[in-house]
């Protein structure tokens, strides 16, 4: 199997102030064409820490990626880390500075083209890829049979430089074997009993497919890695290995295809011809952004409302104000009347509300930071529910409870 390591260039890297988004776009996309990625370094904007990072690198896998560094500012010297190491010149190059001019001329900002001259300086050895969707090429040495990508930092720049280009070179160039996956979600059951409970499962694997244990909120997903050179018997093989599964956990398992809950839950919507509407306190549109997220949840999603402040509860969801007075804003009766009103509102099959605490501070109503009520109604049926995450910081409280709701709708619709 091919292998390949990641270098993600830049102090803004290290300090936290950006997130590395590249990397795991770039061993996605490797995965996918049978390329294994051995390690992520990430350096800062340093031509010592590139230099000694290359050679590492280049001894470990047979392709090396760097993204970052390459900007017009002098901070940015990958570069002439990269002429360093390979002991090349920098050369001006006329195709890319027509290619770099005339892609600022088409975006009317021919005016910054001197500014931005010096990405037209390349390395004299190397193959250039032209960015369509930026100011810096991608430049690729080869060296002893290896690969060494050199791409921009911005991410909507690295991602058709892959799947457009790079991607495609290196299938052309190197004999690859196929890598397949599969995911399958699991629900209701702790990971420490299904590894258990699955343990001769996957004591018995075949030696060409690989298990991990990935834990997302309360779900687990068990993803199956397969390799081999023929794609159709790897997903025969690992079909039949999921199939296997049903006797053991069979009840626990949501979707044997899908990876992302949202996606999940449309598959279930679209198949039974149901639609949704969301009404929220404490997740703040998490939920309707999760479900729109989704190409065509048009078909099945209504809208929805987010009703913060009390007094809108009241206003907009008819949530009763001596309910409010009785059992606090943030209660399971609350919750209930929210539904309620939630779905006469958009008059859905499906509603969900949430009402809770998401923090820093406490509730207006003194309810511990973490505490959430969250209602399911489908139909005339409904289901309310209790959270305490006092642990989590308030953007990730209200992702937790906006996957846990969903992952609630999977499961009530499954057993209907």
């Amino acid at each position: 199997m091919k292998t390949a390591v990641l270098i993600t260039i830049g102090d803004e890297i290290l300090s936290g102030n950006t997130v590395d988004t590249n990397s795991n776009f770039i061993a996605t996309q490797l995965k996918d064409i049978g390329i294994k990625v051995l390690s992520v370094f990430t350096i800062p904007d340093d031509e010592q820490a590139i230099v000694s990072t290359l050679g590492k690198a280049l001894e470990m896998a047979d392709v090396v990626f760097t993204t970052g560094g390459l900007g017009p500012t002098k901070d940015d010297i990958t570069k002439k880390a990269y002429a360093k190491f390979f002991q090349d010149d920098l050369i001006f190059s006329d195709e890319v500075y027509e290619h770099l001019r005339a892609y600022l001329e088409k975006r009317d900002r021919l005016w910054i083209l001197e500014h931005n001259k010096e990405q037209a300086v390349v390395l004299s050895k190397a193959s250039v890829f032209m960015n369509y969707f930026g100011t810096a090429p991608c430049m690729m040495v080869e060296k002893n049979g290896k690969y060494c990508f050199s791409l921009p930092g911005v991410p909507f720049e690295v991602k058709p430089f892959l799947k457009d280009q790079i991607i495609p070179f290196l299938q052309e160039k190197l004999e690859l074997q196929h890598i397949v996956s599969r995911i399958v979600s699991v629900v209701n059951i702790p990971e420490s009993i299904l590894s258990e409970t699955i343990e001769d499962w996957e004591l018995a694997l075949p030696e060409h497919i690989s298990l991990s244990y990935l834990p997302v909120g309360t779900r687990v997903k068990l993803r199956l890695t397969a390799s081999g050179s023929s794609q159709e018997m790897l997903n025969q093989s690992l079909e039949n290995e999921i199939t296997k599964l049903f006797p053991l956990i069979g009840e626990n398992i949501v979707a044997t295809h899908e990876d992302k809950i949202e996606k999940i839950l449309s598959g279930l919507l679209i198949d039974k011809k149901l639609t949704l509407s969301v009404s929220e306190s404490c997740t703040g549109g998490e939920l309707a952004h999760l479900i729109t997220s989704v190409a065509g949840s048009s078909k099945y999603f209504f809208g929805g409302i987010v009703t913060y402040a009390t007094d809108k509860k009241i206003d907009i969801l008819n949530v009763n104000p001596e309910t409010v007075e009785e059992f606090t804003v943030v209660s399971e009766q609350v919750a209930s009347e929210m539904a309620v009103g939630c779905q006469a509102l958009f008059k859905t099959d499906i509603s969900v509300s949430t009402t809770g605490v998401a923090g820093p501070g406490k509730g207006e109503d003194g309810k511990d930071i973490g505490t959430v009520y969250y209602t399911i109604r489908i139909g005339e049926e409904e289901v309310t529910s209790k959270l305490f995450l006092p642990h989590l910081e308030r953007t990730d409280f209200m992702h937790f409870v906006s996957q846990k709701v969903l992952q609630d709708i999977v499961s009530l619709l499954i057993k209907k």
